[in-house]
């Protein structure tokens, strides 16, 4: 039997505290964490992911190098790996999404997918927004939402449509 080695991390970012799980050698989970810290276990995957968040955050870093392993249905994880497509510094919509996968009816579906991604930031469900321009909801919370948007400079993008 293989031994799985977990590894537990947090990092205190402009948008709040973040929880990072690691599996073997990859990134499992980056959230918003809502509940009380566990011992920190800092295996080198989590060091390189605070590292790259650090990265993003502080100093430019446009996208992201860590090694990240998606943990979801088919669907979700066909939808999450479109996430990942999406640059630094632009949006979609739900309906984009949708038609990429290949499945114009499932743009609820992606919502849902969209609200479940696990991996905050590196896989940037945070660009997705309504087809309106409208950020619509976020699991990390509308202002995290906006901040994340703002700090990539797709929002003012977004707004100077509008002058």
């Amino acid at each position: 039997m293989s031994m799985h080695h977990q590894g537990i991390g947090y990092y205190e970012s402009p948008v709040g505290t973040l929880l990072i799980e690691s599996q073997d050698d990859a990134i499992t989970t980056v959230n918003f964490l809502k509940d009380i810290r566990r011992q920190p276990i800092v295996t080198p995957v989590i060091t390189q992911c605070i590292e790259e968040l650090d990265e993003y955050f502080y100093k430019g870093r446009k996208f992201f190098t860590v090694e990240i392993q998606l943990n979801g249905t088919d669907f979700q994880k066909r939808v999450w790996n479109e996430l990942t497509t999406i640059p630094f510094g632009t949006t979609t919509s739900y309906e984009d999404i949708a038609l990429r996968i290949g499945d114009i009816k499932s743009i609820r579906a992606v919502g849902v997918a969209n609200g479940q991604n696990p991996i905050a930031i590196i896989v940037p469900c945070h660009r997705v927004i309504g087809k309106n321009g409208d950020l619509v909801g976020y699991g990390g919370g509308m202002d995290n939402k906006e901040w994340l948007l703002h700090h990539e400079g797709s929002l003012l993008k977004q707004l100077s449509l509008f002058d």
